[in-house]
């Protein structure tokens, strides 16, 4: 993967993961970047997230620096005196003020980081900082992902880059998952702001692996500008362009969280259709997505409608369930909230396939929204039994 014109990245190994592989990683802007940021909802948030949000209120940073295999959340004083910490030491290893650094870390909770394997982290991976390091970059963000991942889209004559990471601790509400976007594109932030809000909505905080929000959730833009050419604001005609560019490379990425999804077997739509408006679509859907009772289901393909109806009960959407209709593997198997005249063996096959579509029709307006989200298997339980054993 290239970088956009004026970022540097690398990833190195500092020993922070008992598997020795690559675990702190470093972006950097040349010149400072317009800046923007999402993070988690959750009341319980890490360090690294607290101490970012105050540092991107600035609205331009130069670099983001993120450690894999300890969260730093949950660990008090000492883990925001940290978090502050790896600002300072990346800040003086590449010359700019602390302010400039938003920090990120992913992993086990309530652990105290080993922070003297992280100072020499970011040495080393200040040291081999490069135009061609974003596959470093990718790879050292992981925990249980069992691959990087990665997108990218063109807009003016400019580069958008994303990177992501997650496979567990998924669920909207910006899920453990970090992702990163940059671009040379020169982007004005309102528009930065609007549009990654506008984008997180329809893509990151539209997936679901296990119905979990994290302490960690945290999404960063930075625009430095490198390709020229003259700001781009809300009212300016390559806008709309952006916000599409924006949208594919955050699109790409979510999906490929819940393609790699702890012991996932299946890539699940939640399509809910006829809603009152885009927000009830996407919390029908999210609310069936987090079944488990509904996934388990889905990893044996047992076309088990009733879960699908009886997850949807419980949005607090005061829906009819007696006019809604319940589609699985393309078979209409509840027909106004009864027995539909859709086959259960077709289906059935239906859902063998690695791709699966559940589609809601609630009746109650034209609003249409998606959540994708996966099966739940066996392999999820023991992946999670034993994260920190």
């Amino acid at each position: 993967m290239k970088l956009p014109q004026g970022f540097t990245a690398s990833g190195v190994a500092s020993g922070l993961k008992p598997s020795g592989n690559l675990d702190v990683a470093l972006l950097v802007s040349d010149r400072a970047a317009t800046a923007a940021g999402v993070f988690t909802t959750n009341r319980v948030q890490a360090a690294p997230v607290q101490l970012t949000r105050r540092h991107i209120r600035r609205g331009t940073a130069r670099a983001i620096v993120a450690n894999a295999g300890n969260a730093k959340a949950c660990t008090g004083k000492q883990g925001y005196a940290d978090a502050k910490a790896m600002a300072a030491q990346t800040a003086r290893a590449l010359g700019m003020t602390k302010e400039n650094v938003l920090v990120n870390s992913t992993g086990i909770i309530g652990m105290p980081l080993e922070m003297e394997k992280v100072a020499n982290g970011i040495a080393d991976a200040t040291a081999r900082l490069s135009p061609d390091g974003a596959d470093d970059f990718a790879r050292a963000i992981m925990t249980t992902d069992t691959r990087p991942k990665t997108a990218d889209a063109t807009v003016a004559g400019a580069r958008i880059v994303g990177f992501a990471k997650g496979a567990g601790m998924i669920a909207p509400e910006m899920a453990t998952l970090l992702a990163f976007v940059v671009t040379d594109a020169p982007v004005e932030r309102a528009l930065l702001v609007d549009a990654l809000n506008e984008t997180t909505g329809r893509t990151f905080n539209s997936i679901s692996v296990d119905g979990c929000r994290s302490t960690n959730d945290t999404l960063l833009v930075l625009a430095n500008g490198a390709a020229g050419g003259a700001p781009i604001g809300l009212d300016h005609e390559q806008a709309g362009a952006f916000r599409e560019a924006l949208d594919e490379v955050c699109a790409s990425l979510a999906r490929q969280i819940v393609e790699d999804g702890e012991g996932a077997t299946k890539v699940v739509s939640i399509v809910v259709e006829g809603a009152t408006n885009v927000r009830e679509a996407r919390r029908a859907a999210a609310t069936v997505a987090d079944s488990v009772l509904l996934r388990c289901a889905l990893n044996g393909a047992d076309p088990n409608w009733g879960r699908v109806l009886a997850a949807l009960g419980t949005s607090g959407i005061p829906f009819d369930p007696n006019i809604v209709d319940v589609w699985l593997g393309g078979q209409l198997l509840c027909e106004k909230g009864a027995v539909g005249p859709g086959d259960p063996a077709k289906a059935r096959a239906a859902l063998l396939d690695r791709d699966v579509e559940i589609r809601i029709a609630m009746k109650r307006g034209d609003a249409t929204a998606t959540v994708l989200t996966n099966d739940l298997s066996a392999e999820y339980v023991r992946i999670n039994a034993e994260y920190t054993t």
